[in-house]
């Protein structure tokens, strides 16, 4: 008796939903390899901020207690006590940094940096005290072509630095501040660090509005003066014109007595 043979396998709509099962799958595995990359890069950066941060700081008390011409100015003009300045300002008359001690690494060697700190010192009490509260920027250039402003915001330099803008606050709104500087409101933008002039309290921007993009909206209460320091973007053309990622990766702060 003969027995008839069968044939077993997969119908063609079982393929086309094991496909499609599939497709499914590597969309969501392919859409973690672009976020695991932004968070070793954030990683990365976080990690050499640090190095950075603690090179800077010995940099600082290198040039200001060690220097022969006498490191910070205390006397009356000099380091101020309710306000930042750039830690070239507060510097004795005579004391010159070199462009490279900015750098990380700061070897004057031709190899590409792209790691850079600025430094804003302001006096906690009295001049027999000469306890100053240092806030260093950390920032990263990505790219040796770009130009960003210098601290006074006049002329354009080779690394990211903090610049000093006017705000005002909303009234009815502790947490939200408008920026003064109309020409200046591209330079804070979402997730960007902001430092009070007069304090030094770091304050994160979660959003400025689209509908009003002269207020931005904080982390929390707003408590400081009508300044506040900030790294703003590479600018390019003339005038120059903010545009680009945001290069300022880490703040870190220190109360040093000199």
């Amino acid at each position: 008796m003969n027995k008839k043979q069968r044939h077993c396998g997969f119908s063609l709509t079982e393929v086309l939903i094991a496909v499609g099962i599939l497709s499914v799958g590597m969309i969501f595995v392919a859409g973690v390899f672009p976020a695991g990359i932004y968070f070793t890069t954030v990683a990365t950066e976080r990690t050499v901020a640090a190095i950075v941060a603690d090179e800077a700081f010995a940099k600082i008390r290198l040039y200001a207690i060690e220097n022969p011409a006498g490191g910070i100015d205390f006397s009356t003009g000099g380091i101020q006590i309710n306000q930042l300045d750039d830690f070239n300002d507060v510097l004795q008359s005579g004391v010159e940094i070199s462009a490279y001690e900015f750098v990380y690494p700061s070897a004057n060697t031709s190899a590409e940096k792209q790691y850079y700190w600025s430094a804003l010192c302001r006096r906690t009490g009295s001049d027999p005290n000469r306890l100053v509260q240092v806030t260093v920027f950390i920032s990263r250039k990505v790219s040796p072509n770009l130009e960003y402003l210098d601290s006074s915001g006049s002329k354009v330099v080779g690394r990211p630095m903090p610049i000093r803008i006017n705000v005002g606050g909303v009234p009815g709104r502790n947490n939200e501040l408008r920026i003064v500087n109309s020409n200046r409101k591209t330079f804070i933008n979402d997730g960007y660090t902001i430092v009070d002039d007069a304090t030094g309290r770091i304050y994160r921007v979660l959003e400025r509005y689209r509908d009003n993009p002269d207020t931005i909206l904080l982390d929390r209460k707003w408590e400081g003066s009508n300044k506040v320091w900030v790294v703003p973007p590479p600018v390019t053309g003339s005038p120059p014109v903010p545009h680009g990622r945001y290069p300022c990766i880490a703040i870190y702060q220190k109360a040093i007595r000199f």
